[in-house]
């Protein structure tokens, strides 16, 4: 199906590196979103969909985060998208309750599994046998907490995210952190110092992992809804030459109840942020130098997006509840 949706208000401000409510707006059809372009919805039946991703085959590949107190026990799928056809399969279910997904450089599909009777690992996926193995499944003896996001680089390098906001599990790590699975499989935690670390991205040069904080105060939103707002602001670490994260910025100051979630960079050095505030949820695109350039309103609270290359165009592809949307743009995946 394709149900369409004007946007009416697409935004842009000289505001610097702080995103709360966007004033003084004005249309920026031609230099984000292409002209006459109009959010699409193509996909409605998921539960709560997250991590998408364009695989080396063009097809879009997401996750479907069937939570079990919403669709009653389900354990996750991860379904597939074909762009041209609008055809949705499901790729693998159970999914181990993935969440985030990428692609390895030799094709291999890299997925975090999370918490609510999930795998709380990384699965990686062969290209060629489809067979699905553990590249990290523990962190000195202990399951993670609940594996979010992550990224790969082009050297197979892993960088993911281990927060928690769902599932019956103990927590089992003492920090919310970012960890690395170097070339060799060795895991090591990487950053400590980012509040309930949620979605990543790596600038085009690969020098730059950006983190998006989104502590919103609680590990089990079944029983123990949002109480505080801890750190929401967008992290930018400096990436050293053996890939360990050194300097850390503030690169997007969030204001607001709520911050981002998934993140996504192109190749001019943009980041795209889903924004969850009520007030003014949906996509915030930011300029290299971390200022606001545009807005891409969404019906539904965002989760994740990921820019795709399709016949020659590029859209972006965003997640919110349990709808897909895609809006044509002007700018190239990296």
């Amino acid at each position: 199906m394709n149900r369409c949706f004007m946007v009416g208000w697409l935004m842009l401000s000289a505001v610097g590196a702080t995103a709360g409510p966007v004033d003084a707006a004005e249309l920026i059809r031609g230099k984000i979103v292409a002209p006459e372009a109009q959010l699409e919805t193509v996909y409605d039946q998921g539960v709560w969909l997250e991590g998408p991703v364009q695989g080396p085959d063009g097809r879009i590949y997401l996750s479907d985060v069937t939570i079990s107190f919403y669709s009653g026990g389900q354990f996750g799928e991860i379904l597939v998208l074909d762009p041209k056809s609008g055809t949705v399969e499901t790729f693998r279910g159970p999914s181990g309750m993935t969440n985030g997904l990428a692609f390895a450089p030799d094709g291999a599909l890299i997925a975090a599994a999370g918490a609510d009777f999930g795998c709380r690992c990384i699965l990686r996926t062969d290209p060629g046998s489809g067979k699905t193995t553990i590249l990290a499944g523990t962190y000195d003896g202990r399951p993670f907490n609940s594996p979010n996001d992550l990224v790969v680089t082009s050297d197979g390098t892993v960088y993911f995210t281990d927060p928690r906001y769902f599932g019956h599990e103990p927590l089992t790590q003492p920090v919310f952190g970012v960890y690395r699975i170097g070339t060799d499989g060795a895991v090591d935690l990487v950053i400590k110092d980012a509040a309930r670390p949620n979605g990543l991205a790596l600038s085009p040069d690969q020098h730059t992992l950006f983190v998006a904080e989104n502590d919103i105060g609680t590990s089990d939103i079944r029983i123990s809804p949002p109480y505080r707002q801890g750190g929401m602001d967008i992290l930018a670490y400096l990436l050293k030459s053996d890939g360990i994260p050194g300097d850390r910025r503030v690169f997007v100051a969030m204001e607001g109840a709520r911050g981002a979630d998934g993140l996504e960079t192109d190749a001019e050095g943009n980041l795209y942020a889903t924004i969850q505030q009520p007030d003014n949820q949906g996509i915030q695109v930011f300029s290299p130098e971390g200022k606001l350039l545009a807005l891409i309103p969404t019906p539904t609270m965002p989760t994740n997006t990921a820019l795709a290359e399709v016949d020659g165009r590029t859209f972006l592809y965003v997640t919110g509840g349990k709808f897909l949307y895609r809006i044509k743009v002007v700018t190239h995946r990296k």
